[in-house]
């Protein structure tokens, strides 16, 4: 049994939180920055958001294979965080006028690119830390006893991440004060790179051996039968992922937009609440089996999900209290079963193997998903919009998105249930006695 003491729990906490802060700001705050003070053209927004993406993706695959491959994680993490935060830091100085100082001949065009050459960057190494090299190390300190406790706690840091932004620092981003704004966050992740120098004692899983078609291990037939059930635990994942993209981008909007409500209290009361019963429960997961929990962790889910359809459907209760108790159930769901599957995907991977398989990890969990749930939830809300109401963002008009997307992303939610249950038969047909 490994033990998470004190200090590995400072650690996944620091390293996870200060992690998400940086990610927050790429996922929520960077397309914003990029409207409001370089161009308004959204090609450039889309364009940022899908090289973000494959970097992300190629550099977890690649930088996870060498962690493995030189047998050390701390290099990684303490480096790319320091980096990392240092390139995050530099975003508010990218302004049209100081490119066109720099380089001759610039343009909004310019400038533009190089947020998005800027974003990649800054992508890079915190993907290598972040996604790549700490979730190794994570993987590498915990065991079967004690990964659900583990997960439970890493899934609430971007809710918390996101608490903290938006409770005390999103003014400065409202009031264009984007230099302090990129600034605190950026000096935040580098100096927690440098904390953990002195903080990580490193895992150093056992080197492995093998050049270039390490990048491949995940892909071959040959791995992908004898790791079986990590590949079902990771379509599992994968199901899952879909389903909160399915309704998750649009969840501010339809508050706002639909519900026309404040959803500062409402959101914020359910994911406290959300964040709570996460942590409460990883004890919970490890005792009673991740597997097990993971079952009726969706129907929870699921259940909140329809919940979140019937809201303002109810006329003798108030909207915003309908959202948090609705939204309470989905988002405790949703925290239950990220903690509950990314735990088993921990557990299914390889002893040394930990960082091949990241990459492979952010195919099924991030890649797949963002490529493919926001464009259900587009859909569903294009099929059920009876009213034509638009409104308006980063400069392009778009449907209010309606409650079907609850009930779609819930449909796509059970699906999960396919390679799970699969998972769950493969697991107690080995350990059944044979009977000749």
């Amino acid at each position: 049994m490994t033990k998470i003491g004190a200090r590995k729990w400072f650690v996944f906490v620091l390293i996870g939180l200060v992690g998400q802060f940086a990610w927050t700001l790429e996922n929520m705050y960077f397309n914003v920055f990029l409207y409001n003070t370089i161009s308004q053209d959204t090609s450039y927004i889309a364009t940022m958001v899908a090289a973000s993406a494959i970097t992300a993706t190629l550099t977890t695959l690649l930088m996870g294979v060498l962690s493995d491959r030189i047998g050390k994680r701390k290099p990684f993490i303490c480096g790319g965080y320091i980096i990392w935060g240092i390139i995050t830091g530099l975003f508010g100085f990218i302004t049209v006028e100081n490119i066109t100082t720099l380089f001759a001949g610039a343009t909004v065009a310019t400038a533009a690119m190089m947020v998005v050459i800027m974003d990649c960057l800054m992508t890079f190494f915190g993907s290598t830390a972040n996604d790549a090299a700490f979730n190794a190390y994570v993987t590498d300190t915990t065991d079967t006893s004690n990964r659900g406790k583990a997960e439970s706690v890493l899934a609430i840091m971007p809710l918390v991440s996101m608490l903290i932004i938006f409770g005390l620092f999103a003014g400065l981003a409202d009031a264009g004060n984007w230099k302090l704004f990129f600034l605190i966050f950026g000096t935040a992740v580098t100096i927690t790179g440098i904390i953990s120098i002195f903080l990580i004692k490193d895992s150093r899983p056992e080197k492995q051996k093998g050049g270039i078609k390490n990048l491949l291990y995940g892909f071959t037939p040959s791995v992908i039968k004898s790791n079986s059930k990590l590949y079902l635990a990771l379509c599992s994942l994968g199901i899952f992922s879909i389903a909160v993209q399915v309704f998750f981008p649009y969840l501010i909007i339809y508050m706002e937009h639909t519900l026309k409500i404040d959803y500062t209290l409402a959101l914020g009361s359910v994911l406290i609440f959300a964040s709570l019963v996460s942590v409460l429960s990883g004890r919970i997961i490890d005792k009673v089996g991740k597997l097990k929990f993971s079952v009726p962790a969706i129907f929870i889910m699921a259940l909140g999900l329809v919940a979140m359809f019937f809201v303002a459907r109810v006329d003798f209760i108030a909207v915003e209290l309908q959202v948090m108790i609705a939204g309470a159930v989905m988002m405790s769901g949703y925290m239950l079963v990220s903690a509950a599957l990314g735990a088993v995907v921990r557990d299914y991977t390889p002893d040394g193997k930990a960082g091949h398989f990241q990459g492979i990890r952010m195919i099924f969990a991030v890649m797949l998903p963002m490529v493919t749930g926001p464009y259900i939830g587009s859909l569903v809300i294009k099929l059920t919009s009876s009213t034509g109401e638009t409104y308006e963002e980063l400069g392009s008009v778009k449907e209010v998105p309606t409650g079907w997307i609850y009930l779609a992303a819930a449909a796509v939610l059970i699906l999960t249930l396919i390679p799970l249950i699969a998972l769950i038969k493969k697991e107690k047909n080995e350990k059944e006695p044979i009977h000749e």
